[in-house]
């Protein structure tokens, strides 16, 4: 059974500041790219618990997921949460991989 998918507020703006970082209008390889990373986003509507637990996980007493995307120095970790009584994904936030760990506030 597949689940849903939902983005917090902070995920759906950072899909559309990658869209507009990448130039994904502009640019077919953008294109391709910023598609293909919508695409592993929604593939996780199959099979939630694929992708390994976050690092911030342990601290934040949450079950926080991560989906890498990209090569290198391109990753980008999806992170999310999995609601198994209401069967929905939801997409927390999009961040560069080196940025810095999550903290509480940013996963509200």
């Amino acid at each position: 059974m597949a689940y849903h998918i939902e983005f917090a507020d902070r995920a759906a703006r950072d899909l559309e500041a990658l869209y507009v970082e990448k130039n994904a209008a502009e640019s077919q390889a953008a294109s391709r790219w910023y598609n293909g990373l919508e695409e592993a986003v929604y593939a996780v509507a199959t099979y939630p618990r694929r992708s390994s637990l976050a690092p911030e996980a342990r601290k934040l007493r949450r079950e926080l997921r991560h989906l890498r995307y990209g090569k290198k120095p391109n990753v980008y970790r999806v992170i999310y949460e999995v609601d198994e009584r209401q069967q929905t994904v939801w997409v927390l936030t999009i961040r560069h991989g080196p940025r810095q760990k999550l903290k509480a506030f940013d996963v509200k």
